[in-house]
């Protein structure tokens, strides 16, 4: 008897915080469409990607977010999976020719999160304390707040960091909130920074869904998972790092958040020693939400002047 074939074959990487997002995402589509709900319906492809091979080195030199996404793409153009389930900070603003990305779920808590073993707070560290990071924007809006710090690079999943922080590596490290929360593990959470002391990356928080621009099941299928606040917000972001050109090279940090139709927005851009800070925002309406964030993007570009950039771009 020949087995029955999967309906629906998602892509993730196999962290335990994609698989999370992943199966969340089975869920809201079994919840949506009961079909997909029975036994086999959906099956999980788990792929490695560059980004997860490669763990001793900062991403910023082996080439930036496309290393978390561009084997799921791949496996997406041959056939080998209809969906791919994406955190949205690590989505390139650029997708391959043939892949879209149709749905946002509902976004998460977009804070980072303090977490040490013997400080209570950013405030708390001493002078001179380590902070681990693979994060330049985290690194260097840290440093444009507390100078006398040493951040140095800190790769792995929230386990792997969680560990290396038992064993006194660092004396502190920074997670996003969403992350934590997602995987159950919110209480390793030491405090959750404000948003004026540590704007969030572009989408953090967020889950996106892509498929093939020609996959008709895919995209109905996702439209009922959409959620459209989400997708405005993260479509703000989106176009500020767009206009920027923003990779993991750049430390760029942006929120847009909604009040009704009413959408408010801010970015900034540091140099990764954080000397130089550029902030501005934005008020508007959903309606225009890609615009505010475009906007805002070009007059940091103009503050900024043209050798910003370039100062903080590996040559």
């Amino acid at each position: 008897m020949t087995a029955k074939l999967p309906i629906l074959r998602i892509g993730t990487r196999g962290s335990p915080l994609a698989l999370a997002q992943t199966h969340e995402t089975r869920d809201r589509l079994a919840a949506a469409w009961p079909p997909l709900g029975q036994e086999g319906a959906i099956e999980i492809e788990v792929i490695k990607t560059t980004g997860d091979l490669v763990q001793d080195r900062a991403l910023s030199e082996i080439g930036g977010k496309g290393l978390f996404t561009k084997e799921l793409d791949e496996a997406m153009l041959m056939g080998r999976i209809q969906l791919a389930v994406h955190s949205m900070k690590d989505v390139p603003t650029a997708l391959p020719e043939g892949i879209v990305l149709p749905c946002i779920l509902p976004r998460e808590d977009v804070r980072d999160a303090f977490i040490s073993r013997k400080y209570h707070s950013l405030a708390d560290l001493p002078q001179g304390a380590v902070v681990g990071t693979s994060s330049l924007r985290r690194g260097a809006q840290l440093l444009h707040r507390r100078p006398d710090l040493k951040v140095v690079n800190f790769r792995g999943n929230v386990q792997t960091r969680l560990r290396k922080l038992d064993e006194e590596v660092v004396d502190a490290t920074m997670l996003a909130m969403a992350g934590l929360r997602r995987l159950g593990m919110a209480q390793h959470a030491t405090s959750a920074l404000s948003e004026d002391d540590m704007l969030p990356a572009v989408a953090q928080g967020a889950i996106g869904i892509t498929c093939r621009a020609d996959d008709s099941a895919a995209l109905n299928y996702l439209k009922a998972l959409n959620c459209a606040d989400s997708f405005v917000r993260v479509a703000a972001e989106r176009a500020f790092l767009t206009r920027l050109d923003g990779s993991c090279r750049t430390p760029i940090a942006a929120l847009a958040e909604l009040d009704g139709d009413k959408l408010s927005f801010r970015g900034l851009i540091v140099s990764p020693d954080g000397t130089t800070v550029h902030a501005t925002t934005r008020a508007g309406t959903r309606a225009d939400a890609e615009a505010m964030g475009n906007d805002a993007a070009e007059e940091l570009i103009k503050v900024a002047g043209p050798g910003f950039f370039d100062l903080i771009k590996p040559h």
